[in-house]
Parts: structure tokens; sequence; C-alpha cells
């Protein structure tokens, strides 16, 4: 039986991208060895989602390919307290069909994207 997920962000400085997610987004963590540090995440939901053409640069990504967004209920207020926090946004909100959606600088260890949904959201779902 699946209990958990456990998601991967590769990083060429590891310490300052779990720094980020410990002090920045203040995330419960524990140190599973010598400060390799586990951090518990929010609720979760996985979309599969078509894969692209490689040869297309408008298509969606290639196959194999895979990304981690967080999500917020107020992108405005997320962005703002954030930025009061250092936060280096990479792009701006912008209106998505799915949501609303900002890109954000994780130190040493390249973007990530956060939104606030406007689509049915399974990570409250029972079972």
């Amino acid at each position: 039986m699946i209990t958990s997920t456990h998601a991967i962000i590769y990083a060429e400085d590891p310490d300052k991208a779990r720094a980020f997610f410990r002090d920045v987004l203040e995330l419960p963590y524990v140190d599973a060895h010598g400060g390799w540090l586990i951090f518990k995440l929010p609720p979760a939901e996985l979309g599969i989602h078509p894969a692209g053409d490689n040869g297309d640069p408008d298509a969606a990504s290639p196959s194999g390919h895979h990304e981690l967004y967080l999500m917020c209920d107020d992108i405005e207020a997320t962005v703002a307290d954030l930025t009061a926090k250092g936060v280096e946004f990479t792009a701006s909100v912008q209106q998505q069909g799915f949501g609303l959606l900002a890109r954000l600088r994780v130190p040493g260890a390249g973007e990530i994207g956060i939104y606030q949904p406007r689509h049915a959201t399974a990570y409250e779902l029972d079972g």
C-alpha cells in the first residue's frame, strides 16, 4: 500500500536549498543523518500531463520531465510575504488556465513554480 510521496530536488548547492526550505519557507523537517534534511510537505496531488514533441518549442515538456509546484490560497499575499523574506521571483504572477502562477528561485537549486489553483483540487480528498 502506498503511504506517501517523496519528492527530490537536485541542487548544485544542497546546503543553500535546504536552508531556503528550512528558514524561509519554514517547512518542518527531520535530520535523516549529518544535516541531510527531509522536509514535511503540505498535502499533495499529482497531475499527469501529455508530453510534447521535443522539436516544437511551444509544445509541452518531453516525456520523463517532472516538475514541482507549491500551491497557495492567495498568490498575491504569498508573493508579498515571501518577497519580504528575500525570495527572488523570476516571473511575476500570470493568469494561466489552471490558476495564477509565479516562479521563484530556490537558492542553489534553480526555480520552482507557485500557484493559486482555479481548478478542483484533489489534495483534501479522503482515502
